[in-house]
């Protein structure tokens, strides 16, 4: 396995440094000047070109790139023009909540998922397993920012049992040492601040977990009706095995291998999900972070907002090989 893995580890640099590239390019060629925004009206012309050389803006494209790309090996990741502050710092002030809030929605997917799946399989050829189906064709037809506004009108509006905004409540005492709020709530067995975290975050994370859910649902029972057909479930039956014995202690374990390849991959898009949905909730993740770097043309927060998805991206894929490797016992001793 080791020559594989440094294969990939490889393949995760190069992806790495194109991505960097890409991004680097295409958000100064794109319109609008960002040290315009910082200046109040009637700035002068020194003021402007002061600015502008303080962020480099004024050397070529390819000497900022080589700037930029020294600072980010050094751990640099430059200063956010809107922010005056350090890129590094506030990536990784957002990032656990942006986390928290996605490992929620998969375990909320793969819960939602695994349990229609299981059934849809149990009660195959009949009307519950119909029902799983439109589920799935419902779940998965809406977006995940439909699905947030349709839970806000629900559940915020109409049905006023849960947070519409924010990550936790302001006027609590947050004792957290980390920005990891929902786990440290666990650890140290503050159920009151877990309850107002899970408030907060079960709306936007169901959101982004419906259509996840429906992917799951979908792939495990197909892979369960396939593995219910074959000899060995046939004679878990004729030893007296329920049905429901039959697909979790004989067909589970062989059905659930290419569910898990789909989950790591769709967690990934998943985690790019968050973006839209943070800001209709004003959660205080990385994905809100980057909707307002955008709009106010922060070069240096876009570039490592950017780059630490990518890594996030890369990392879960990996960590997906890994699993599905020591999973699957042909890959394992081949």
């Amino acid at each position: 396995m080791l020559k594989p893995l440094i294969i990939r580890l490889a393949s995760m640099i190069v992806t790495l440094i194109g991505v960097a590239i890409v991004v680097f390019v295409l958000i100064r060629v794109a319109p609008g000047n960002p040290i315009a925004m910082m200046l109040p009206p009637g700035a002068s012309d020194q003021d402007i070109a002061q600015l502008v050389a303080l962020y480099g803006l004024d050397k070529s494209l390819f000497q900022q790139f080589i700037i930029w790309a020294s600072g980010v090996l050094q751990g640099d990741f430059g200063t956010s023009i809107v922010l005056r502050q350090p890129v590094l710092g506030l990536v990784l002030d957002r990032l656990p909540a942006t986390l928290e809030l996605s490992f929620l929605a998969l375990f909320i997917a793969v819960a939602i998922g695994g349990v229609t799946a299981i059934w849809g399989a149990r009660e195959r050829g009949r009307s519950p397993e119909a029902a799983v189906d439109l589920f799935n064709g419902a779940a998965l037809s809406i977006p995940d920012f439909l699905w947030a506004l349709v839970f806000i009108l629900l559940f915020g509006v109409v049905w006023p049992v849960f947070q519409i905004s924010g990550r936790i409540s302001p006027h609590l005492d947050l004792p957290f040492s980390t920005q990891f709020y929902l786990f440290e709530s666990i650890f140290r067995l503050r159920f009151d601040l877990l309850g107002n975290l899970l408030n907060h975050m079960l709306m936007p994370a169901l959101s982004l977990a419906l259509p996840l859910a429906a992917i799951v649902s979908q792939l495990l029972k197909q892979g369960l009706k396939d593995v219910l057909q074959l000899d060995y479930t046939v004679l878990a039956r004729v030893r007296g095995f329920t049905e429901t014995q039959v697909i979790l202690r004989e067909a589970l374990r062989n059905a659930v291998l290419p569910t898990l390849t789909l989950v790591g991959v769709q967690f990934t898009f998943l985690i790019g999900g968050t973006v839209i949905v943070e800001r209709i909730f004003s959660y205080e993740g990385l994905g809100n972070m980057a909707i307002d770097a955008v709009i106010n043309r922060d070069l240096p927060l876009i570039q490592g907002i950017v780059l630490m998805f990518a890594l996030l991206f890369i990392f879960v894929n990996l960590a997906v090989d890994i699993a599905y490797t020591f999973l699957n016992p042909r890959l394992r001793h081949g």
